[in-house]
């Protein structure tokens, strides 16, 4: 059943109850990081004229998840305030959306990965003219996936690869060329679960 974009429909999915999630939801026999995670923003960001999502695809060279789809964002650093200063500083940095330009309206439940993060991602909406600036250190690509994918969650599969000598199960959204999985998708895929309540 295909979800139609409505800004109404996305705030409605995020007033419904949820719950935090992890990397480990689907691989309860590898043990969490230990010590305490630390913690990030990211902004899903979305066109109010047709709920096109803003994702990017990281750069090779990164630490952290090089070459994976990704919502602006990373971790808190110690100019930030919170993780919603983090995520609106990383996305002005990493495609140029000022935070001026966002409506926030909502939050996802938090999300902790297997490489040691705490994500905290914000909702907003696009307001006024945004043209996309990539930063080349950071973003090899700019782009937008529809909400009728984003908010379906018949869109979201598990998938399983090695990881560290074992099995490890991760969910994925595979739209086109761009190959939307991890905790990305795990986290989107909780928003399209509220979208479908």
């Amino acid at each position: 059943m295909t979800v139609e974009w409505s800004e109404h429909i996305l705030r409605k999915a995020l007033s419904q109850p949820a719950t935090a999630s992890s990397d480990f939801d689907l691989n309860p026999e590898f043990a969490p990081p230990a010590g305490t995670l630390r913690p990030a923003g990211v902004l899903a960001a979305f066109h109010p004229d047709d709920g096109r999502l803003m994702l990017t695809k990281r750069a090779s060279g990164l630490r952290h998840h090089p070459g994976q789809i990704s919502l602006p964002g990373g971790k808190v650093d110690p100019g930030d305030a919170d993780e919603t200063a983090a995520a609106l500083r990383e996305a002005w940095e990493e495609v140029g959306l000022q935070p001026d330009a966002v409506e926030i309206i909502g939050h996802l439940p938090p999300h902790s990965t297997v490489t040691g993060f705490l994500i905290s991602p914000l909702v907003g909406l696009i307001r006024g003219p945004f043209t996309p600036r990539r930063e080349p250190g950071e973003v090899d690509e700019i782009f937008t996936l529809p909400f009728s994918h984003i908010a379906d969650p018949a869109s979201y599969r598990i998938e399983r690869r090695p990881w560290r000598g074992q099995w490890r199960s991760y969910y994925i959204a595979p739209y086109g060329p761009y190959y939307l999985w991890g905790a990305t998708a795990r986290m989107l895929l909780g928003l399209a679960e509220r979208v479908r309540a």
